[in-house]
């Protein structure tokens, strides 16, 4: 599982709180078996958000799975909701934004066409794998 140090070493409690969501939602995603989980720091880049993490699922069952996962875990966890969700209806892209995280849970699919990680290439990319495999 993801290391909450593994992202940056933070230290203002702002900081710490966001490293926490930001850990529970990679454990979130991995226990639902996203694929290909990326990070990306995007914090030097836009005021937009610190982090995007995107990952796909296979179906839309599996879409919509992933995005419910991360949002109860990281409620019951962390104790921060979603400020905004988009995309539940369509579970072809679903955005959770946490402000200091946007959360891209996509089709595969959409995923290769939309190709967030190029048009952020320059952020500081952190690929996710499950230790435990």
């Amino acid at each position: 599982m993801p290391k909450k140090e593994q992202f940056s070493n933070a230290y203002s409690e702002e900081d710490l709180k966001t490293n926490e969501v930001l850990s529970t939602i990679t454990e979130a995603l991995l226990s639902k078996k996203a694929n290909d989980i990326t990070v990306l720091d995007v914090s030097e880049l836009t005021t937009l958000a610190e982090y995007f993490v995107i990952c796909h699922g296979n179906s839309d069952v599996q879409v919509k799975a992933l995005a419910d996962v991360v949002e109860e875990d990281v409620l019951n966890k962390c104790s921060e909701k979603s400020w905004r969700k988009e995309g539940g209806s369509s579970r072809a892209w679903i955005i959770l934004d946490y402000v200091n995280i946007v959360v891209h849970v996509m089709s595969e699919e959409k995923r290769n066409y939309y190709n967030i990680e190029k048009m952020w290439n320059d952020a500081k990319i952190t690929h996710i794998k499950d230790e435990l495999i």
